[in-house]
């Protein structure tokens, strides 16, 4: 009802506004259409041949201003006329001598209000308009007058149904969040300690890994209030207005404690002041200031906790981090193969599965995912399922799902020429067979030359048999003769390489520099870390780096890269040299298959014939396990790289980083290798 009378309250406004202006401009040019207007002269000569009938004489002057009058009157032949004069005094007496009708009009007095209103009707008309413009940005209604209150949701009994039973994969996690739950059911099982709730808890990990999700299952076990914001919903183009808001949420929290406020994109309103071409006092920052004062406000008997939720937390301010406002940073990493098991069997709990689907094997063959990964890929087996007409979802589904997911889906329809099909066949039994030659390199698991998403034309696979967070410098140098291996594969069958090994050339050059500059993997350079990244927080990237070196040093540098290249590639091509007529013999059968599973390949490579082309996906291999490396050949159309940087330093600790500069997102997922 309010709205309604607000908006009738608008549209009649409106009119008014439209009628005056309608009356101003209108009314008197109706008015003068009906005279024909004289000059004075014409007038004068008028009423000196006696043709005037009537005068009206209207003064348009007040006592003691310069006289002037509108005259208006009917000529003898009937025509009304209009006419202006200036001290027209006598012209009343002189007219009345003649025997003209003459009524004389005294000036009219304006109001005090009229006065007053015509003078500040501008004003208020553009008062009026901001304020139509102000209702229509802030969704109409209520916020027309209230946008520097919160937009937080409150949830009292519709509190999100997700409980921790539905969250898998991050059991660390839970425990912490757990305790604070638990604090707010019973108070008194901790205070008796002395201990004291923990005011402000900073969810990090990776994007996907389930901090969102926790913390509506934190919502959904706290029997509490519970606030929901996003941090962007602080920040406003009025300045002010995000303070303002952020004072309006914790007093509401106030009132409803005990209870529970998640800002879930925390950076967008924490990052570190002072970031940016203009530093310092703005509307963030202000912003920023006010939860700072709130955080460290609460008083001693306050029971009201802040859940925080981001994914870069090395750009968060250094004081929102410290104890006091954020006393607990949980870690949210990215999921081992249980963990990913136990978030496939929450996923899989209300989809009809079939029997042949084992989520152990699953889990073993998607190294790198995190819980949105794993949700989306028994989304894709569902569509597929539905898609053939199944009543269940096989594990045909599944591990097409995962391709899917890592690669993209195939695109049989892209036509490709027989040559350059020949050279993708080439350049991928190429890496299988140096993947396979080399020690301590991971299994191949399957082998294709279909198309998949909008780069890769093919693609090898390999899959770790066991987790590992430590990378030798034998494996790194092994891998970089993998990357290497399309590349001679090419050279030696077809004298003449082409561009789809750009993606490899990329990435082994940054293996061989990162094993220089940074892993202290030189000989001749020997222990040391060279070069130093700067990171400029308002991009949220790295922009330079500090080269804390010389020119010699630097020369050494790309000396030792080339060196370590050259090699690998050397040992690639001695490989695929003494294995020539078996490349050959493996390419053809992946000319005529297309695709070739890891014990396909494996018959091939002993020398031993296949069996007959199965139509299944060899969805029983069990000892398949983690991260997951595809080394693809890239479109000779492609203008940009698909690239995603490989990081080999997977020795990062799950605890949070002293320095908010580091990052936490450290393990990589499945790699495009060109």
């Amino acid at each position: 009802m309010g709205r309604v009378v607000k908006h009738l309250g608008l549209y009649l406004i409106l009119i008014v506004l439209v009628v005056s202006l309608v009356n101003t401009f209108l009314t008197p040019a109706q008015t003068q259409q009906q005279y024909i207007e004289l000059t004075y002269s014409e007038f004068i000569s008028y009423l000196e041949a006696g043709e005037v009938r009537t005068l009206l004489i209207k003064n348009n002057t007040l006592p003691g201003e310069s006289s002037s009058a509108t005259l208006r009157g009917d000529l003898a032949n009937g025509t009304r006329f209009l006419t202006y004069g200036i001290e027209v005094g006598n012209l009343a007496s002189e007219a009345v001598r003649r025997g003209v009708a003459v009524t004389v009009e005294p000036p009219q007095r304006t109001s005090w209000w009229v006065t007053i209103l015509s003078s500040l009707f501008p004003t208020l008309l553009l008062i009026g308009v901001w304020i139509f413009f102000l209702y229509n940005m802030q969704g109409g209604g209520g916020k027309v007058m209230s946008f520097a209150r919160s937009k937080a949701k409150l949830f009292l009994d519709n509190r999100p149904k997700v409980t921790f039973a539905d969250v898998a994969g991050c059991d660390e996690s839970k425990e912490e969040l757990q305790e604070v739950i638990h604090f707010l059911k019973d108070p008194a099982k901790f205070t008796k300690l002395g201990a004291k709730v923990p005011k402000g808890v900073l969810l990090l990990g990776p994007p996907g890994t389930g901090k969102t999700l926790l913390a509506r299952a934190s919502a959904g076990e706290a029997d509490v209030p519970f606030f929901s914001v996003s941090g962007s919903d602080f920040v406003e183009m009025f300045v002010g207005v995000g303070a303002a808001r952020v004072r309006d949420l914790f007093d509401q929290a106030k009132r409803y404690q005990p209870c529970l406020i998640f800002v879930d994109e925390m950076d967008a309103v924490g990052r570190h002041r002072g970031a940016g071409l203009g530093g310092g006092h703005d509307e963030r920052e202000q912003t920023l200031n006010q939860l700072l004062v709130e955080l460290d406000g609460f008083d001693e008997s306050s029971s009201t906790i802040l859940i925080a939720a981001t994914n870069r937390p090395d750009i968060l301010d250094p004081a929102l981090l410290r104890p006091g406002r954020f006393d607990r940073h949980i870690v949210f990493d990215r999921p081992d193969v249980n963990g990913r098991e136990a978030i496939l069997k929450v996923h899989c709990k209300e989809k009809k599965v079939g029997d042949d689907v084992e989520l152990g094997v699953l889990a073993r063959r998607t190294p790198g995912f995190v819980g949105a990964d794993l949700a989306n890929l028994v989304n894709e087996a569902a569509l597929l399922s539905a898609r053939r007409g199944r009543d269940n979802i096989g594990m045909d589904e599944f591990e097409e799902g995962i391709e899917r997911v890592m690669a993209g889906p195939e695109r049989r329809s892209r036509l490709i020429s027989d040559k350059e099909k020949k050279i993708i066949a080439y350049h991928e039994v190429g890496h299988a067979i140096v993947a396979k030659s080399l020690p301590e390199s991971d299994p191949i698991h399957k082998i294709s030359i279909v198309p998949r998403g909008h780069a890769a034309l093919g693609y090898t696979l390999q899959l770790p048999e066991q987790d590992r967070f430590l990378v030798s410098r034998a494996e790194m140098l092994n891998r970089i003769s993998i990357f290497l291996g399309g590349r001679v594969a090419e050279e030696l069958a077809f004298g003449d390489v082409t561009s789809g090994a750009a993606n490899d050339l990329d990435r082994s050059t940054k293996t061989a520099r990162q094993m220089v500059t940074e892993l202290g993997m030189s000989d001749r350079l020997g222990l040391v870390k060279l070069g130093r990244k700067h990171e400029e927080i308002f991009l949220g990237r790295d922009i330079s780096e500090d080269r804390d070196y010389s020119e010699e040093v630097a020369y050494a540098i790309d000396q030792e890269v080339k060196a370590i290249i050259d090699s690998c590639y050397a040992k690639a091509k001695e490989i695929l040299s003494e294995k020539r007529e078996l490349m050959d013999s493996i390419a053809d059968i992946l000319l005529d298959r297309e695709t070739l599973d890891g014990q396909e390949f494996d018959l091939l490579m002993n020398g031993e014939e296949l069996p007959e082309k199965k139509s299944s996906n060899n969805g029983g291999e069990s000892e398949k396990s983690e991260e997951a490396e595809i080394s693809e050949t890239e479109e000779t159309e492609e203008t940009e790289e698909t690239e995603e940087t490989e990081e080999t330093e997977e020795t990062e600790e799950t605890e949070v980083p002293d320095l908010p500069e580091e990052k936490i997102d450290s393990v990589p997922k499945n790699e495009f290798l060109a």
